[in-house]
């Protein structure tokens, strides 16, 4: 199985390294990620500049553009073959929710996907990161599982493991995404210079976090596995956006 690896962290990130070693064993890997921390970098690609792609000692191929720019650049230009699968992370914090909007780890699994290609984003739910290798293993089995049973036509996970101990996980839970508050204002400051600036404020916490979501299930020492989807269309309300065009 050959199996293609980005991540939105970067190249050295441990999360990547990680999830290298874990998957080492299961088929041909080659690693192509972004040079540097890309998160919330989103589905966006680089096409104002050419891209230069480099290897690093441990065999790691980097790229100075984004995480869907890795995957996409890969498939299309790098490699003589078409994976059989993208696997995106092991993200150092959650993917949950909203944040798979803004996720440049999730981007870059669902570029794969786009491609035709079966894809899975993996993050520790934790700001922490004390346990990657739960993470790591849990890619693992899952990709296991996809050798063993494959999955009819691409599909697109978005996998989310609490920042635990192997022995402490409960168990996997088929989730839905949830939902949450909207994000903290803007930080404004001053550079050096005097000048006004901004960061971005922190996410919200959960809103939607019932049962059956990823917030739930990663609260509760589950893995969560939530299929995700392309097509933004939002087919109830065609109908009533039809009848206000029809409007005088």
């Amino acid at each position: 199985m050959r199996i293609l690896l980005s991540n939105d962290d970067g190249y050295f990130a441990p999360g990547l390294n990680a999830l290298y070693e874990a998957l080492l064993p299961l088929g041909d890997i080659t690693v192509v990620a972004p040079e540097r921390d890309k998160s919330g970098a989103s589905n966006s690609l680089t096409l104002d500049r050419p891209l230069s792609m480099r290897r690093a000692a441990n065999g790691f191929y980097f790229l100075n553009g984004t995480p869907t720019d890795c995957v996409h650049m890969a498939v299309t230009g790098m490699l003589d073959f078409v994976p059989d699968m993208v696997v995106s992370g092991i993200n150092h914090g959650a993917n949950m929710g909203d944040d798979t909007i803004y996720s440049g780890t999730v981007a870059a699994a669902t570029e794969g996907f786009l491609l035709d290609i079966p894809a899975i984003a993996v993050s520790l739910v934790s700001k922490v990161g004390k346990n990657f290798e739960t993470a790591a293993w849990v890619a693992a089995e899952l990709v296991k599982r996809y050798q063993a049973h494959p999955v009819a036509g691409a599909s697109l996970l978005n996998v989310n493991v609490p920042d635990v101990p192997r022995d402490q996980l409960q168990g996997f839970d088929v989730t839905r995404l949830g939902k949450r508050h909207k994000a903290e204002p803007a930080v404004k400051s001053t550079n050096p210079r005097g000048d006004t600036i901004y960061w971005i404020g922190a996410a919200g916490g959960a809103a939607d976090a019932g049962p059956g979501t990823d917030f739930h299930a990663t609260a509760n020492n589950r893995v969560s596995i939530t299929p995700l989807q392309i097509d933004l269309t939002h087919y109830q309300r065609m109908s009533s956006v039809s009848d206000w065009l029809t409007r005088s």
